[in-house]
């Protein structure tokens, strides 16, 4: 299991696999490359994957609390693309 659980057994500290994915979005350009390419480097899952790891990861409160910039920056930038893809759906379908 990847995530630490209390006794309740409801979430309270983030992972190793969190952390290091937490540190991965903060530096990840400075790699160069695609994104992509590093992803599959680093922690030997596709992109898809981890994007599903980090989606879920930045709803937790443990997230929040780690690193509140860079969890709210990613948010933002996830909900930017749902807006955009809900025009674009609106578009398409008028």
């Amino acid at each position: 299991m990847d995530e630490p659980v209390n006794p309740t057994g409801r979430t309270h500290e983030l992972s190793a696999r969190d952390l290091d994915i937490l540190a991965f979005e903060r530096a990840w350009w400075r790699r160069g490359g695609k994104k992509e390419e590093a992803i599959r480097e680093e922690f030997g899952i596709s992109a898809v994957r981890y994007y599903q790891l980090l989606g879920a990861l930045i709803e937790t409160p443990a997230a929040l609390r780690e690193d509140p910039m860079l969890v709210k920056r990613l948010q933002r930038l996830r909900d930017a693309r749902t807006v955009r893809r809900a025009d674009l759906l609106r578009r398409h379908s008028s």
